[in-house]
């Protein structure tokens, strides 16, 4: 099931993609696509899809999770990226969070902050809590994610890497978090080990790559984090990026207003964002 949240920004409703590329309202099924929607999903048995009334194919499409508590990130887990960055590859998974405040849709702008000169693009897949997690040991990992996404954790460097402190203030600014365009469920995609991964800017392919090299999987991943912090349904845990991020070009190459962004995972859907400068976008 591809699940979406159709709408203006903050008014979103619930809905599903069918089978036939139509988005279905879901709002007299379910409150939200949110952490108790997916904490529970005894709605969706026997749900009639083509049943429920069908919404504009033109609306903006949301966030495909509501109400997220958690935006945890593990840095460095592709050991390409990790060398293209030159720094070590990780012997554990390097965490970090980034603020819900982040979260947008996926064909939103993305706003390039003030004062900024080094932001950043990293395609990602993002998996999503479905049962609450503490202390879940590895092969019961999945039997938690209620589904997957697209993910794109822009990235402002200078702000993450040569202000001091944690990554987090990097990786927070508004807009910074783009997720969707579906929360895909586990049962569309048991295995993400192999699915294709890209991005592009202004129609030039900067990043090419495959969840398959990955240093730690999901399942590796659910567990470890599990260990520090509980996981509850909605929670997101964006899970790194492969090579061909700005910072790794020759030379360093950074988004500046006026661009456009395309980037997407096999079975997962695909974002198109156009960046804008922090006056255009908060102008009058």
């Amino acid at each position: 099931m591809k699940l979406m949240r159709i709408g203006e920004a903050g008014r979103e409703r619930p809905a599903l993609l069918d089978e036939n590329g139509i988005r279905r309202d879901l709002s007299g099924v379910v409150d939200d696509i949110d952490g108790a929607a997916l904490a529970d999903m005894s709605w969706a048995e026997g749900l009639d899809a083509a049943s429920l009334p069908a919404l504009a194919a033109d609306a903006r499409i949301g966030p495909c999770v509501g109400n997220v508590g958690k935006f945890v990130c593990v840095g460095l887990n592709y050991a390409d990226h990790a060398r293209e960055a030159g720094l070590p590859i990780p012997g554990e998974p390097i965490l970090f969070m980034k603020a819900t405040s982040a979260i947008c849709g996926p064909e939103d702008e993305v706003i390039i902050p003030p004062g900024s000169e080094r932001t950043d693009w990293e395609v990602e897949l993002g998996v999503v809590i479905g049962r609450p997690a503490r202390r879940v040991p590895r092969e019961e990992a999945l039997a938690h994610v209620a589904g997957y996404c697209v993910v794109n954790d822009i990235s402002e460097r200078a702000f993450q890497l040569d202000m001091g402190g944690q990554w987090v203030k990097g990786k927070s600014h508004d807009s910074f978090g783009p997720i969707g365009p579906w929360l895909v469920t586990r049962d569309e995609i048991p295995d993400v080990s192999g699915l294709r991964m890209w991005l592009e800017v202004d129609g030039r392919r900067r990043q090419d790559g495959s969840t398959g090299t990955m240093i730690f999987d999901v399942a590796t991943l659910v567990s470890y984090i599990s260990r520090f912090m509980s996981l509850l349904p909605g929670d997101i845990i964006a899970t790194g990026t492969p090579p061909g991020v700005g910072m790794g070009q020759t030379p360093p190459t950074y988004l500046r207003p006026g661009q456009t962004m395309r980037l997407g995972i096999e079975g997962l859907g695909e974002q198109r964002l156009r960046t804008v400068a922090w006056a255009e976008r908060w102008r009058g």
